[in-house]
């Protein structure tokens, strides 16, 4: 069911397609930095990390920058892009007719995908087992599993998978379900090679480890007929239970792509435009700026993106200004929107009733448990505080789904955390996420995303709320825990680790840094815009804005420790 949050995330991928069109060199940016991740994952689990996927990457993002001027409807923007990556996977595979890989060729050449997937995702238990399945499928079905494995984790459509391989919807419900189908036998060889079986390991002798179609048939009819290896020793869960909101796999570090038109230079290329779309974008690419985005590091004269990963420190060059942030000229101060003549910051009555009394000192401002306001109250203006940019360890958009997942967040500017409660998986009482080793200062400054997620969500069901239903149960906040909101906006000026804690109740994250004018159009939404309800601002500001519960400057080995409310 699709949510007020993605209506508003659609409508700002929408204005910054159009920016883009029009030659914004910023939206451009924003536009390469915000889809690579999936376009990485799309390629990388249909090649499965053979050493093609950066070159079949960097020809997708150009042939997507080159025709983006062509593109008439800008919500079809996603399956558009994935078309062209599925486009770029086959004529892949074509050119390699009568050169195939080699089968036979020693391990460690390139990346396995798989294993990327594990390391990079944390996964354990059958979530691992289903990544590593996906080495024994064939070329065209791991093709498909790439897409279907994006719809189930909630980043494409069905239209959109079909569109992207050129088939119908029912035709595409056939063929995932063939994959689903030769996936779960994957998943049992997987399973059996973890195993004791004493047969088996005597039919493993003459195999090299290299997963092939050959080896996939004897190892399947060697546990069609084997009652140790057939026997499951656990409930085996549905793979589309297991990807469900799992995160994309971060770009790795050093991974760069020029986006030079038709594999041009800039300079070669200008000199031979015409006018329209490609002038447009070679006067973007070509303007003397260097913008951080997310991790993604994107330089004028060809445009190259490279992007940090979990295990990379923040890079030196992150001091230049992000696409939503100030000049390069002015790193320190925010830049002012377009759309107004100047910030909607406190008026200066504000700031003088406020000089004359002493600010509260950080810290000493705790979130706590508060009432739900008027939905149809517009919220209080917005502070706008400096923002020179954010990196997260997750890249543009990070999703913790399971004890002990975590982001990392460096940097000056805004952070979206938005609520994803399940209460029809497992209800009950909720163990926080908590914020760690935080340096510098973190405050809490506006909720929104058009409801609080006890505010009822049924218009038959009086009892369902986004914290469950009487059908279902109820997911339950520990006493004194303030009730979320859908999106949570925090300001961070400094560097703080995320955690979820997940323990009883069903519950995930998705973190996005994110920019002041976002923030300010989510909150400023109300009821006559769709929105259940306006959003909240808390900041003041000021010092006394009010920081997150369960955060802490310690490092604990256990962040489910940290308590509801820690000196910082």
């Amino acid at each position: 069911m699709r949510t007020y949050a993605d209506a508003e995330a659609g409508r700002r991928w929408r204005a910054t397609i159009a920016d883009a069109q029009a030659g914004d060199r910023r939206a451009l940016e924003e536009l390469v930095a915000g889809w690579l991740p999936l376009v990485y994952n799309v390629v990388g689990r249909a090649l499965n990390g053979h050493a093609d996927v950066d070159d079949v990457v960097q020809e997708t993002m150009l042939r997507a920058v080159d025709h983006l001027g062509s593109l008439r409807e800008p919500d079809s923007f996603r399956s558009w892009l994935v078309a062209i990556a599925m486009r770029q996977i086959r004529d892949r595979e074509r050119r390699r007719t009568t050169q195939r890989l080699d089968e036979s060729a020693p391990p460690g050449e390139a990346a396995d995908f798989a294993e990327l997937t594990v390391i990079r995702l944390q996964l354990e238990g059958q979530r691992r087992e289903v990544a590593e399945a996906a080495r024994w499928l064939d070329d065209e079905d791991r093709q498909l599993l790439s897409l279907w494995w994006l719809e189930v984790a909630g980043e494409l459509t069905r239209r959109e998978l079909a569109a992207a391989v050129g088939i119908s919807r029912q035709h595409a419900a056939v063929r995932v379900q063939r994959v689903k189908e030769r996936l779960e036998v994957s998943r049992g060889i997987v399973r059996a090679l973890d195993g004791a079986c004493p047969e088996l390991r005597e039919l493993t002798t003459r195999w090299n480890g290299r997963p092939d179609s050959v080896w996939r048939k004897r190892l399947a009819r060697h546990i069609r007929g084997c009652p140790y290896c057939g026997d499951a020793r656990e409930s085996v869960v549905p793979a589309e239970r297991l990807l469900v909101g799992i995160a994309l796999v971060p770009v790795p570090a050093g991974f760069a792509i020029s986006l030079s038109l038709g594999g041009k230079t800039a300079a070669a290329a200008t000199a031979t435009a015409s006018a329209g779309w490609s002038a447009k974008v070679l006067t973007a690419l070509t303007k003397p700026a260097v913008a951080v985005t997310a991790g993604a590091t994107l330089a004028a004269g060809g445009a190259y993106v490279v992007v940090q990963t979990p295990d990379d420190p923040p890079a030196r060059a992150a001091v230049a200004p992000t696409a939503a942030n100030s000049p390069a000229t002015e790193p320190s101060g925010p830049e002012p929107s377009p759309s107004r003549p100047s910030s909607p910051s406190p008026s200066a009555s504000v700031r003088e009733k406020r000089s004359e009394k002493k600010t509260a000192p950080y810290g000493s401002v705790v979130d706590a448990v508060d009432s739900a306001p008027d939905p149809g109250k517009p919220p209080a203006p917005l502070p706008q505080r400096p923002a020179p940019g954010v990196t997260s360890s997750g890249g543009a958009h990070a999703t913790l789904n399971h004890r002990g997942d975590r982001v990392t967040l460096s940097g000056r500017g805004y952070v979206l955390v938005r609520w994803q409660i399940s209460p029809q998986y497992r209800s009950g009482g909720l163990v926080m996420p908590s914020w760690t080793g935080l340096k510098g200062k973190l405050f809490h400054v506006a909720s929104g995303g058009g409801r609080r997620m006890d505010d009822p969500v049924s218009a038959t069901d009086s009892t369902v709320t986004g914290m469950g239903s009487t059908a279902t149960g109820y997911t339950v906040l520990p006493p004194g825990a303030q009730q979320m909101w859908q999106n949570e906006y925090f300001y961070l000026a400094g560097s703080v680790t995320l955690t979820v804690n997940e323990r009883g109740a069903d519950y995930g994250l998705n973190v996005f840094p994110t920019t002041w004018d976002a923030v300010e159009r989510d909150v400023t939404s109300g009821p006559g815009q769709g929105a259940g309800r306006y959003g909240l601002v808390r900041d003041t500001g000021e010092d006394d804005t009010p920081v997150p519960q369960y955060a802490t400057r310690e490092t604990p080995a256990d962040p489910a420790t940290v308590p509801q409310i820690s000196r910082v």
